[in-house]
């Protein structure tokens, strides 16, 4: 008799951000296929009866292929077993659950995916920057700069408007780099961007620049995020008192966002719905 695969979202850190139903299957999960970021204290909450196996991708390390992880999956999913595939953030947002849903979807394994709080949101929530806002940010654009081997690496949007927000998932350190793409594709250099490194969990820490000056931003611990644009000026978390720079374009005062607004002619789309 065949079991089940579950892909869970374990979101971006904190354990509190678990859903009730990821926290019920991880319960009564038979085997835990687990990112190498997902925390000691959720995996604390998996059964000590079941089989608990790290599959985490770390750069410089040793790990599991996705090709292994997809045979693992299929091979236990064809057990009668409760197979749970716990993964950082949300399944489907630059997780590999795509590619997992396809290989158990081919071994007529029965698959349900769980939705998780994504590091984009987890973030931006933290440190207090809206990803949207009716007189600043009428779009969002979730951007990752990792891929696979045979991916692009410039399968960035060829033009951004400037009342989007850009959230870069796995930025890395090349922020140089980084930086050109944002100009490149329309964005002002002054535009402000936070570095969010560790989200949700008690190191987090937040850094604020603009993509002028992003070339010079400290390399902060993994796992970070990056967020661009005008939302960012209303970023307020305890880091940023301890931040050496403390320039007023990025004092989180909403007067200055809103004569900023006014200014660039983005005002009009205060009556838009959030």
């Amino acid at each position: 008799m065949a079991g089940k695969v579950y892909l869970v979202g374990a979101g971006p850190g904190d354990p509190e951000l678990l859903t009730l139903k990821a926290l019920r299957v991880l319960k009564a999960a038979d085997v835990v296929l687990h990112d190498d970021l997902v925390g000691p204290e959720i995996l604390s909450l998996v059964p000590p009866t079941a089989q608990l196996h790290n599959v985490g991708k770390r750069c410089g390390r040793k790990s599991a292929t996705q090709a292994e992880i997809n045979t693992l999956l299929v091979n236990y999913g064809l057990l009668d077993l409760q197979v749970v595939r716990l993964k950082g953030g949300d399944p489907l947002i630059f997780g590999r659950g795509g590619e997992e849903i396809e290989a158990l979807r081919n071994a007529n394994v029965e698959v349900e995916v769980i939705p998780g709080v994504t590091a984009a949101l987890g973030a931006a929530a933290t440190a207090q920057i809206p990803l949207t806002h009716r007189r600043f940010s009428s779009s969002l654009i979730f951007i990752t700069n990792h891929h696979s081997n045979s991916a692009s690496t410039s399968d960035w949007p060829g033009s951004i408007s400037p009342t989007a927000t850009v959230v870069v998932y796995m930025p890395g350190y090349a922020y140089a780099a980084t930086a050109r793409q944002l100009v490149a594709a329309g964005l002002k250099a002054s535009t402000p961007c936070a570095i969010i490194s560790q989200a949700t969990r008690s190191e987090e820490r937040v850094y604020i620049t603009t993509i002028e000056e992003l070339r010079s931003a400290p390399r902060l611990p993994a796992p970070t995020l990056l967020i661009v644009g005008e939302v960012v000026r209303l970023a307020e978390h305890p880091s940023l008192h301890d931040q050496v720079s403390a320039r007023e374009e990025f004092l989180p005062l909403v007067a200055q966002v809103e004569s900023f607004a006014q200014s660039e002619g983005i005002a009009e789309v205060s009556e838009r719905p959030e």
